[in-house]
């Protein structure tokens, strides 16, 4: 059945007009927020209205020293951090402003500019432009617009967990009230097998779990418990996809499909019409599948033939 494209809006239907976004008196809370960030040292350059939703936000410069990453995002690279030095200090301008959230102890929190911070404070500025958000709980949803530096299956399953493991601190909320944040179930089960190992060949398994793994109607912390037993079997799953790619290298295959290859064979969703099983009933079944997989009976030109990526864990 084709996919019907998403209408798209009248144009010039939705949001505020140019001048709109610059008129208005802000309510009580964006005005205390505006003396906080004065007294926390910074400087309000602009109070305004975003022109999709309406919403009132600052342009500021903040103490770069106050300005920190979320502790749930992905971690920095290097290599990034250091091109994008060179380039800022090339054209000796900052012209990307972070967006950042007010902490309840006079710190920022930028979700999506972690690099451009990092190259700023490796340049020695002292202060650094960002939009400046009243609302705290928008940094959970801002990392979907992160486009900064695009992530790779680990970061962004590492991402999300780490976010989950912070929400669940913060009130009883069920895990599917935050599909938006999350994205994707499958990348809390990915994140959890990449916290115990950073190796994990998680893009071999990625493609089944967005058809078997889905968000949890439960409290945070009790869906947290869960994604740590479906990681396990996922683990199982792998160690058990192991031993066969090893019998397949005791044969003399050489490939960088072998993962691939074997979990193709094993993957009960191949000829599935319908609503798929549930993430259990896959997974005890790939499993079984994986521990009866037999290298002898494989001919390399079914071995040639495979594809998908190559393998992440070697």
């Amino acid at each position: 059945m084709p996919t019907r494209r998403k209408k798209s809006a009248d144009a010039s239907s939705r949001g505020l007009t140019a001048a709109e976004v610059s008129q208005g008196t802000p309510p009580g809370p964006v005005a205390e927020m505006r003396n906080s960030i004065g007294a926390d040292g910074g400087s309000v350059l602009a109070v305004f209205r975003d022109p999709l939703g309406g919403h009132w936000q600052f342009l500021a410069a903040l103490p770069i020293e106050r300005v920190e990453p979320t502790p749930f995002q992905r971690d920095l690279s290097e290599p990034h951090v250091a091109r994008l030095s060179r380039v800022l200090d090339g054209v000796g301008r900052f012209l990307d402003p972070i967006i950042v959230v007010r902490t309840g102890d006079g710190r920022y929190w930028t979700p999506n500019g972690n690099h451009r911070l990092s190259a700023m404070k490796r340049l020695g500025a002292k202060s650094i432009v960002a939009l400046v958000l009243p609302e705290a709980e928008a940094a959970y949803k801002i990392l979907a617009l992160n486009t900064e530096k695009a992530h790779n299956l680990r970061e962004k399953a590492l991402e999300v967990i780490r976010m989950a493991r912070d929400l669940a601190g913060k009130g009883p909320a069920a895990e599917d009230q935050y599909a938006l944040e999350f994205e994707e179930a499958a990348f809390l089960t990915l994140g959890v097998c990449y916290e115990k190992n950073g190796r994990f060949a998680g893009g071999a398994y990625h493609p089944i779990l967005k058809r078997v793994d889905a968000f949890l109607s439960v409290p945070l912390d009790r869906a947290l418990r869960i994604r740590e037993e479906r990681a396990e079997r996922l683990t199982e799953l792998e160690e058990a996809v192991s031993t066969a790619m090893a019998g397949l290298k005791e044969r003399g295959f050489e490939s960088p499909y072998l993962r691939a290859f074997v979990v193709g064979r094993i993957n009960p969703l191949r000829f599935q019409k319908g609503e798929p099983p549930s993430f259990d009933a896959t997974l005890e079944k790939m499993i079984a599948a994986a521990r009866k997989f037999k290298p002898e009976s494989v001919k390399a030109e079914q071995v040639a033939r495979a594809a998908g990526a190559p393998d992440e864990g070697g």
